[in-house]
Formats: C-alpha cells, sequence, structure tokens
C-alpha cells in the first residue's frame, strides 16, 4: 500500500473539535475563535507548497509506446491518467510529473541521455511535451495533432522527436524541439501502433495495421526552408505478409543497426534487412503477440498468457522463455514459498503481456501485463532469470475505498493500522497494508475481469456492469460488506477475509451501505440501491431483513447513522430525516424531516461530532444540515470552476477539512468551518469515485475510473500526501 495520501496534518488539531461539542463562556469563545483563526491562517500559506502526491497506485499504460526506461539510471517511466510515474524499481520509490493541461497521458520515451522525458496526451488538440526529468519541469511543447498522440520518441541524438497522432489523425511529424518547430510532417494511411529511431538517426520507422514504413528526412532542404517540408516515406516490403498487424517494432543496435524487428498480432517476429525487404521471420508458438523490446544481445518479445520469449537479433534463434508472472485469480499475500506465484498449474490462466522496455546497463526487462500488472526481471543471467520488483493494480474502474478505524482494543484489530480497502469493476476487493504487502479477494472466483482490453488506450474507458461497486467497514473492525454492481450483498469476515454470507437485496447495484455506530448499542446495516430501495439488516440475527424503506422515488445515493438518526439523499433531490423508534414488532425508522432541493444530491457525509452532514449537490454546492432539526446550517461552493458537478464529499476524522470531487476530475480542500479554499489537487484522468481520509489526518486516498489510487499528504494542516489508486 501507499503510505502517504492527501495528508493535511501530521497531528490534527482535536480540541478544534471538541471546543465545537462543549458549552463555554463568552470569553472562551473569543479565544479559542482567535487560536483556531490565527492556526487556520498559518496552515494556509504553506498548504500549496506543501501538499503532494506520495503514491500512485496504478497504472495506465497499454503498450510499449506508453513504457520506458533509463539507462544510465534504471528509472522505469509509464502514465498513471495525468501523471507520469517515475520508478526506481531496486528502492520502490516514486517521484511523479503532473500534466497541467489535465489530459491524460498515452504515450512516452526518455532521451538517450534520459535528462528528458518526452509525452503525448490524448483527447482534443492534444500536445507533444518535453520535461526535464531531474527538475520535472516542463521546458518544451508543440500542438501538432488533432485527437490524440499514439506514439513519441526522441531520436539518439536527442535533437529531433517524432510524433504519430491515433487512428484518426494519422499525422507524423518530426520536431526540431529545441527550436519548438515541426520540421517535417506527412500522412500515414492507415492506423500507427509503434514508432522506432535508427541507431544513425538517418531515419525512423512507423508500423501498425498492414503498415511498416521508413521515413527519410531530406536534410538539405531542411536547411533551405524555416517551412515544414513533407516527410520522404518508403514502405517495407512485406510479401505475403502485407495483411499482417504489427503491433511492436524496434530497430536494430551494434552490429545489426541496420535491420529492423516487428512482431505482429497472430505471433510472428520479423526482422526487415538494410533494403526493407522482409527477409525472415520466426513463429512464437503463440495464440497472441502484442509487444517487443531489442538490444544487441536480445529480441524480447511479449506474448499471451504471460509470455516473454528471448531471440538472438543475428539469426532470429531461439534462446529462452523467461518466468511468467502470477496466474490470475492468485491471492499474492497468501504464498510462503518462493515459488508460491509460479506454480505450474496445468488450468491456471495468466494475463498477456502488453508492454516491454529494456534496460542495457544494469539488465532489467520491465514488463506490464493486462490486469494491469508491473514487474521488472534481472536478466543479466538469461538461463536464471530474477524478479527486481512486481506490483499488481485493479484492472478496471476502481468504485470506493475505506480504512480502517481505530479501534480503542487494538488486540482485537483484524488489520494493521493504516490498512484500507478498495474494489473495482475487475470483481476485486483489495486490502493495502504496506508498501510490499496486498491482499486480494476475487470474488466468486471469477477471473474473466481481470483482463483489460488493449484497445482501451484510444478510447474512452470501457465499464461493464460487473465488480464490487461500494464498500463499508463495521465500526468494530471486525466485517466488510460490499455491494455489487447487480444487487447482492456481500459479508465479510476481515480477520479471515472470507465471505460469511451473500443476500440478493436489490434489483439493480447497490450505490451505498452504511453501519450503525457503536454508541446506539445495536448492529445494523443498511444497504440503499439504484432501485430507490433501503433495506436495513439486523447483523446479530445473521442478516435478517428489519426494515425496508419506500421514501425514494429515485436512485439513492447516501445514507448515514447516527445515534438516534438515519439520513438518506437521492437522485430525486431528496433529504430524508428518520428518527429510530422501538416498536411491538423491533426497531422501525420513521420519518421526520423531509428537505427536497433544487438540484441532484450525489453524496453525504457526517462531520466529527455526527450532528451536522455536508452533501455535496450537483450545482456545486455542499450544504451542511442539522440532524436533528433538518435545518440547513450553511451553504457554500464546493467547486473553484464554473463547469462540472459535485460527486463526492468526505470529511477528516478532526472536523477541521472538508474535500470534495468534482466531475473536472478536481479534488478541492475547503476548511469546514469558514467555507474557503485551502488547496486543488488533479491527477486522475477520469472521475473521482471515492475518497478517503485516513484516521490519522495525514492522508487522502482518492480512486477512480482510471482503476489509479492516489496518496496525498501535508504536514502542514492535514493530510501531506494524496494516493491515487489507478487502473
Amino acid at each position: 500500500m501507499a503510505d502517504g495520501a492527501l495528508v493535511f496534518g501530521a497531528n490534527p488539531n482535536s480540541s478544534c473539535l471538541t471546543s465545537r461539542a462543549k458549552k463555554v463562556n463568552n470569553s472562551s469563545i473569543s479565544t479559542a475563535a482567535n487560536t483556531r483563526r490565527k492556526t487556520r491562517q498559518s496552515h494556509r500559506r504553506d498548504i500549496h507548497s506543501r501538499v503532494v502526491l506520495e503514491k500512485v497506485l496504478g497504472i495506465t499504460a497499454s503498450s510499449s509506446s506508453a513504457l520506458t526506461c533509463e539507462p544510465s539510471t534504471g528509472l522505469v517511466a509509464y502514465p498513471a491518467g495525468c501523471v507520469i510515474v517515475i520508478l526506481s524499481p531496486k528502492k520502490n520509490k516514486q517521484t511523479h510529473i503532473f500534466n497541467t493541461s489535465r489530459k491524460t497521458f498515452s504515450a512516452l520515451a526518455f532521451s538517450q541521455n534520459g535528462k528528458y522525458l518526452v509525452t503525448g496526451e490524448s483527447g482534443h488538440m492534444p500536445c507533444v511535451r518535453v520535461w526535464d526529468v531531474a527538475e520535472r519541469t516542463q521546458v518544451a511543447e508543440v500542438q501538432c495533432h488533432k485527437y490524440g498522440v499514439a506514439c513519441v520518441s526522441f531520436s539518439p541524438n536527442g535533437s529531433y522527436i517524432v510524433s504519430v497522432g491515433y487512428q484518426h489523425d494519422r499525422t507524423v511529424n518530426v520536431w526540431e524541439w529545441k527550436k519548438g518547430t515541426v520540421i517535417a510532417s506527412n500522412k500515414v494511411s492507415s492506423r500507427v501502433l509503434a514508432v522506432s529511431f535508427s541507431e544513425d538517426n538517418s531515419y525512423f520507422v512507423t508500423a501498425g495495421n498492414r503498415h511498416v514504413k521508413f521515413w527519410y528526412l531530406d536534410a538539405s532542404k531542411e536547411r533551405r526552408v524555416n517551412s515544414t517540408v513533407p516527410l520522404i516515406g518508403r514502405s517495407g516490403l512485406l510479401g505475403e505478409h502485407q495483411n499482417s498487424q504489427f503491433c511492436g517494432l524496434a530497430c536494430g543496435r551494434g552490429s545489426m543497426a541496420s535491420s529492423t524487428y516487428c512482431i505482429t498480432h497472430t505471433g510472428l517476429l520479423c526482422q526487415f534487412n538494410s533494403n526493407r525487404q522482409l527477409d525472415s521471420w520466426v513463429d512464437l508458438k503463440t495464440t497472441s503477440a502484442q509487444c517487443l523490446s531489442v538490444s544487441e544481445t536480445f529480441v524480447f518479445c511479449g506474448c499471451a498468457d504471460g509470455t516473454v520469449r528471448v531471440f538472438s537479433p543475428q539469426d532470429l534463434r531461439y534462446i529462452s522463455t523467461l518466468h511468467r508472472p502470477h496466474c490470475l485469480g492468485v491471492d499474492v499475500s497468501q504464498g510462503t514459498q518462493p515459488g508460491h506465484l509460479f506454480g505450474a498449474n496445468p488450468e491456471a490462466q495468466y494475463p498477456d503481456t502488453l508492454a516491454l522496455t529494456f534496460d542495457p546497463v544494469t539488465r532489467h526487462l520491465s514488463c506490464v501485463y493486462n490486469d494491469h500488472s508491473v514487474y521488472v526481471w534481472d536478466v543479466q543471467d538469461i538461463r536464471n532469470v530474477g524478479k527486481v520488483y512486481s506490483a499488481l493494480y485493479h484492472s478496471g474502474c476502481v468504485w470506493s475505498v475505506e480504512t480502517y478505524p481505530e479501534l480503542e482494543d487494538s488486540s482485537v484489530a483484524c488489520l494493521s493500522p493504516g490498512s484500507f480497502l478498495t474494489c473495482s469493476s475487475d470483481n476485486t476487493i483489495r486490502l493495502w497494508k504496506s508498501e510490499s504487502t496486498q491482499s486480494h479477494v476475487y470474488v466468486d472466483g471469477d477471473t474473466q475481469y481481470l483482463k483489460a482490453e488493449a484497445e482501451k488506450a484510444e478510447g474512452a474507458s470501457q465499464d461493464g456492469k460487473s465488480g464490487i461497486r461500494v464498500l463499508e467497514i463495521s465500526p468494530d473492525g471486525q466485517l466488510l460488506a460490499a455491494g455489487d454492481r447487480s444487487g447482492n450483498l456481500r459479508i465479510f469476515g476481515l480477520h479471515f477475509m472470507d465471505e460469511l454470507q451473500k443476500i440478493e437485496a436489490h434489483d439493480s447495484e447497490v450505490l451505498c451501505l452504511a453501519f450503525s455506530p457503536t454508541e446506539t448499542g445495536l448492529h445494523l446495516l443498511a444497504s440503499a440501491s439504484r432501485d430507490r430501495l433501503i433495506h436495513i439488516f439486523d447483523m446479530e440475527k445473521k442478516c435478517n431483513l428489519v426494515q425496508t424503506v419506500y421514501d425514494h422515488s429515485a436512485s439513492i445515493t447516501a445514507i448515514k447513522f447516527t445515534e438516534l438518526c438515519m439520513v438518506s439523499c437521492g437522485a430525486d433531490k431528496s433529504i430524508y430525516f428518520r428518527s429510530a423508534e422501538k416498536t411491538s414488532e423491533g426497531l422501525s425508522f420513521s420519518r421526520s424531516h423531509h428537505i427536497v432541493e433544487k438540484s441532484t444530491l450525489y453524496d453525504m457525509d457526517l462531520d466529527a461530532t455526527r450532528t451536522h452532514t455536508a452533501i455535496a449537490c450537483q450545482d456545486r454546492n455542499i450544504r451542511v444540515y442539522n440532524v436533528q432539526s433538518g435545518k440547513m446550517k450553511k451553504c457554500f461552493k464546493g467547486s473553484l470552476n464554473d463547469d462540472g458537478t459535485l460527486l463526492k464529499v468526505q470529511l477528516d476524522p478532526s472536523g477541521m477539512f472538508l474535500a470534495t470531487s468534482c466531475s473536472d476530475k478536481n479534488i478541492c480542500i475547503f476548511d469546514y468551518e469558514s467555507g474557503e479554499c485551502v488547496a486543488t489537487l488533479f491527477g486522475h484522468s477520469e472521475i473521482v469515485t471515492g475518497m478517503k481520509f485516513s484516521q490519522d489526518c495525514r492522508h487522502l486516498i482518492t480512486v477512480s475510473g482510471d482503476s489509479s489510487l492516489l496518496s496525498m499528504n501535508n504536514c502542514a494542516f492535514m493530510p501531506r500526501q494524496l494516493f491515487m489508486i489507478y487502473c
């Protein structure tokens, strides 16, 4: 697990909370208010410089165009939404580059000297940007595509950058980036999936659907004119393979610098000679292939079922096949032996290899698989390959995140402090304990949703009706409730992460869950759904149904318990306040107040005293209501922009700060008392579907439809890190 998140303060001011709950005389009110005001002002002065992204748990790379390594240091770079993660595999440390345009990174490549990183992005009118790796700042940009950038590459001498547009753009541009000018350009007739520069800088090659083309820049013409000149291209002579899809490409190195290597989707490794002729190929013995990486001594081919085959670049002689990664459905936390992940189960299924990059200095091969796992292999001895680093992330939309509560008696805790759980459309619930420990629950044992689609790179996010939609942990820390997208409710024991009960509770997806607080002396669980119903279960009586509430006329988006009340809101613009009453038939909740607003209500959270509820509204306002009276206490803007809709709201355990997420993908942190915005955060490429403050108020964990998880932290005022979880 990432050990940081949006961190506001290492030591939250608990006295601030207690002062709100007590009645004090007028002089003490004045003194306390002044003290709080001065403290908050000092916190605000530091917040913009102190809030940092601490950890990203996720990856959005779907081809080798979005994976690159820096040969002198061994750093590996890959995209996670609007963030580039630069990973040191040996140290397991991350640094990050943010795209201030809020567009999703789609392609990237290091320069030969490792000082610069070039990136392409998706979306309308995307830019190609160059970043100083050490400073993590942008040094150049050019806007030369319309719909998205499929792949980018530096020339070996670092003078030029080539970029290729998405399928509907089909533009190939050469950019002299230090002058900020596009010096040559041309169109291609088919989709391009990969690009590679020759070692001598004289040409580069593009490959894709029925397409391998060699491009030459006329240097003399370039010197005579200052405008963009046409690129000169020559098609590769494909022979009988003219209808193949070439999904991987790399120019040769060293003694084989005049050769070009391509891989077809059907599983052929092809070699082109200096005359552009496809003069040899070899069958990879696989159902499909996706990527390759070439060095002076090896050609690595990424294939289906986690297979990576190794060949000699001189004569395409087979050398070896690397270890497969973990098989789909394995719980990585349960293995006690080194070979646990790599057992030889003949019926096991493995994720496909999506991306490869090889570092010839450290001799590390980095692999990304289509279940969004990342492995770095040490291939110093190709016959005895070792694992340097691995990480397993969600491969679908992450819907919810829950932090494990702090218990008075730590001896009864099922999970370690700082643990949190996430759920996803990939049909898994994942427990994140530390940077090196992670546990999975595969719901129904179904692994078909773990494999992400490779085509997702050039389109919008694809999300079916699979997976777990919402999580809730019981106040005593013993149970986990999970609602799925089919309306089922599952109860898990957190000690063994085993499923205790499954209830077919609703006709459509469960949108929210809530346990009653321990102060009530009751053990109730409420589930609410898109079917407009709220079911209340008694956990002490084997989840017997206590009551069904029919008040709402549209989807119910949030539900909360206080000591004596239950509050719910929904897409019908209604807020219902219900009081608990004991009847002859048992406990019953009856309506005490009903408020109708002018806009849809998307989320709700209780303050630290559980006497007020803050609601995120479609009109971008946060409205705070007194739970007992149902009267609105205050209203303030929950977003700095005038576009979008508030989707999520979360209060930190100290009661000092409130976080909101908006459909514009931004996250805002507000002073809860004054309603003043103290920080704005971004990084996700899809809407934020869940947020949670850590129990120590040091981190904010956010999850998103891009399948990633972010953690941010700020020691100055509360969380200092933000965790991003990306899929």
